[in-house]
């Protein structure tokens, strides 16, 4: 459950930076941050795709997972527990890079990022305990 609702904080917040790429909202406030750097930066995207719709991609998958493993036909599925555990892992590791960039290469932090960083994070620690269920 802590999985789905996370998720699905995750979906809107990625939702509305893939709206801030694709021009259909005004510039995103930032306060003392940079986030219009960050997101005008080369790394913002990977090819014609904005690295926040890979990252609603990312949440989108996580929240269909939590869903699932929500139903009473699914509960308790290893499957689903590797699955969300994988991609929760996924989430971290290219959380982790784009956060390297963000200080070391842009040197600049966009606080919309760094909290989908700490939210990808907090759902990959909630998979844990499933993780360990399923392997004793």
């Amino acid at each position: 459950m802590i999985a789905a609702v996370l998720s699905l904080i995750g979906v809107f917040l990625a939702f509305y930076l893939v709206a801030n790429n694709m021009g259909w909202v005004p510039p995103i406030p930032c306060g003392s941050g940079a986030c219009g750097l960050v997101q005008s930066s080369k790394y913002a995207w990977i090819g014609p795709v904005p690295v926040s719709a890979v990252g609603l991609a990312g949440y989108l998958a996580l929240f269909a997972l939590s869903i699932a493993g929500l139903q009473a036909s699914l509960a308790g599925s290893r499957a689903i527990a590797f699955l969300l555990f994988a991609g929760a892992l996924l989430g971290v590791l290219f959380s982790a890079y784009l956060t390297y960039l963000e200080a070391m290469v842009i040197q600049a932090w966009c606080r919309y990022c760094v909290a989908s960083a700490i939210l990808i994070t907090v759902i990959f620690v909630a998979t844990l305990p499933e993780v360990k269920r399923i392997r004793d």
